[in-house]
């Protein structure tokens, strides 16, 4: 005891020095009962000590937010510390509050504190079910099922793992549905206060999944001055908990939502930004060295901008695996999916990545070698552009067909944008008669053109011969994407040199895409579908906004002009449209052709929105350096 007590005397000064972010949950309501207990038994502490007064303070100021009356009809987080209120508590009143599972707000120690006081049979059953679950132990909450499987989804998500799981995430996400309610949820099913963190989460897992979940539920958690808290009655923010409000803002929003989630989506992306230049990023529920980074690639890349191999590469780095500590009323670490094993596996499949891309890489640019394709202007490095925007949205390793199509699209539509734009007649009229034999024909009299046109265009109508012929499985694919290069041919060659051809090419690289990658049958049957056809509409529209020079235009002062923020207005109201035919329209069109049209429309998107240092910057990190 001597030891302890000297041990406070030389320390009791430094919780001064703490920040209040990472106090203990709780602990301005259990340590000062605990200084009460010392003091009635006569320990030699300095209760004067003016850090101990200011933990009195936060005491009395909790209870002054969530008043003893308040406690006592409905439920708070004050439910979490009765065993730090004794001569508090009306239990007559309390049982009212109880969990169905025999818990108070699923923590052993005021539960533990309750069957002290008062017996009571369900309190013993449910902490009996606790220590024999732990081995004679206890953690100091329990259940946590919501949140943990909520959390493993985003963890997999972000880390690139998702598509090993499936079949287990829709069983998570199915779990979450059937325990939804309109008022939110908490960390378990029968926990009685929701919580931002874990609602806002449910909110935009379920409505990516296709559920049909009301931004209502946003305004549970806003208050009249128009902050967001996790809790009623709070003490201090939660970053991390905001900047999941401003992912779920960011990416689930939908046409016809209520304005809440424009207000949750403000008030989150300033918060942020204030704490983000404040330098004031420790969290009250994680102790995470990654997280500042984490905060600053996601306030700088919106959803619409975000590639999901860029946004898995930094994660790699930002994700600390069991480094990462949990705060509660001790610290703890959430195994499931924070832990090392997750880490390797994600650091080991991204490097897989890396080599096939490497290999993929090396092969596009012998092509564009092989078919002399820089003299139209395809660079190395803009040949590489075009497979990085591929590879960086279709990354599975049997989807190499794809990628590969959707690069060398790119490429072909690049260099014949520059023959067209050439000045020389001869080439231009040369080359144009040269691409409707091409697609006008069934593809097989190559060699016989061979005479009739320069080699510089034989090497062009020879890419685009092997595209269409190599790539396209069978005639009648072939055939499709010969009238898919049609289309686009017919509109660059129809519109003013200077007017943007962005949103036919986008629709050439998702009509390429879909049919390299096998779905050529059911894509004929989509072109029937009124909601293929928005599908189309939507990304046409947004891929043409984006390319538009408009869109980048800024004023000598670097503020953006009057007509670039309308349509950039424009831009985020059709990606609503767009996110709600990809996630909430019907199932007659797959989810992968869905998918197609949005990793489209978001490569566009993040090439206008990232500068060519940036882009580099990714290709390197993405496709060439080393995980470690």
């Amino acid at each position: 005891m001597a030891t302890g007590l000297s041990f406070l005397h030389e320390n009791i000064k430094r919780l001064r020095e703490d920040d209040d972010n990472w106090m203990m949950v709780g602990f301005e309501m259990t340590f000062p009962t605990l200084l009460e207990m010392a003091k009635d038994i006569g320990l030699d502490i300095p209760y004067d000590e003016p850090v101990l007064q200011d933990i009195y303070a936060k005491r009395e100021l909790k209870l002054a937010k969530i008043p003893i009356d308040v406690l006592h009809s409905v439920p708070t987080t004050l439910l979490f510390s009765l065993e730090g209120m004794p001569g508090l508590l009306d239990w007559d009143k309390l049982f009212k509050l109880q969990a169905p599972d025999g818990s108070f707000l699923a923590s052993p120690a005021a539960t533990a504190y309750a069957l002290m006081q008062t017996g009571n049979k369900k309190c013993l059953e449910y902490l009996t079910d606790v220590v024999d679950k732990f081995e004679g132990g206890a953690p100091f909450i329990y259940p946590l099922e919501l949140f943990e499987r909520l959390w493993v989804v985003d963890r997999l998500e972000r880390l690139g793992l998702s598509s090993y799981f499936r079949s287990e995430i829709d069983s998570y996400l199915d779990y979450v549905y059937r325990h939804w309610s309109d008022e939110g949820i908490g960390f378990t099913w029968g926990c009685s206060v929701p919580d931002l963190d874990d609602t806002i989460m449910g909110f935009r897992f379920l409505r990516q999944r296709g559920y049909h979940i009301s931004t209502e539920v946003f305004k549970c958690f806003e208050t009249k001055d128009g902050e967001f808290i996790v809790y009623p009655g709070q003490s201090n923010q939660s970053v991390t908990a905001i900047y999941n409000l401003y992912r779920a803002a960011d990416q689930a929003a939908l046409p016809g939502d209520d304005s809440v989630i424009e207000r949750a989506k403000a008030y989150s992306y300033a918060f942020l930004k204030e704490r983000q230049a404040a330098g004031d990023l420790n969290d009250k529920w994680i102790i995470s060295s990654g997280l500042p980074s984490e905060l600053a690639y996601g306030l700088e890349f919106p959803w619409k901008a975000n590639l999901p191999r860029v946004q898995t590469r930094m994660y790699l780095e930002q994700y600390g695996g069991s480094e990462n500590v949990w705060i509660g009323k001790n610290l703890y670490r959430m195994h499931l999916f924070n832990n090392d094993l997750l880490l390797k596996l994600a650091k080991v499949d991204f490097s897989n990545f890396q080599r096939q891309c490497q290999f993929e890489w090396q092969g596009l640019k012998r092509w564009c070698e092989k078919n002399n394709l820089e003299m139209y202007g395809v660079t190395p490095q803009s040949a590489m552009r075009a497979y990085f925007l591929a590879a960086a949205n279709i990354f599975e390793p049997h989807r190499a067909a794809e990628r590969l199509g959707w690069a060398r699209t790119v490429v072909i539509a690049q260099a014949i944008s520059s023959c067209f734009q050439s000045s020389n007649a001869y080439v231009t009229e040369s080359m144009l008669e040269g691409l409707n034999s091409e697609l006008t024909s069934d593809g097989d009299n190559l060699a016989r053109r061979g005479e009739k046109y320069s080699t510089v265009d034989n090497g062009l109508l020879n890419a685009l011969h092997e595209l269409i012929n190599l790539f396209a499985p069978g005639e009648e694919a072939s055939n499709d994407l010969r009238e898919a290069w049609n289309t686009w041919l017919t509109e660059l060659t129809t519109n003013d040199v200077h007017e943007s051809c962005e949103g036919s090419t986008a629709l050439l690289l998702v009509r390429t895409v879909e049919i390299c990658s096998g779905r050529h049958c059911s894509a004929n049957q989509n072109l029937k579908l009124s909601e293929y056809s928005q599908l189309e509409k939507l990304t046409s529209s947004i891929c043409s906004k984006v390319g538009s020079r408009t869109l980048s235009q800024v004023n000598q002062n670097g503020t953006t002009t009057e007509s670039t923020e309308n349509l950039e207005q424009q831009v985020d109201q059709e990606m609503k449209e767009l996110v709600q035919c990809v996630y909430q329209s019907c199932d007659a069109i797959s989810r992968a052709t869905k998918q197609t049209f949005f990793n489209v429309t978001r490569s566009f998107c993040y090439v206008t929105h990232s500068s060519p240092e940036t882009i580099d910057s990714h290709i390197s990190k993405v496709i060439f350096e080393d995980v470690i």
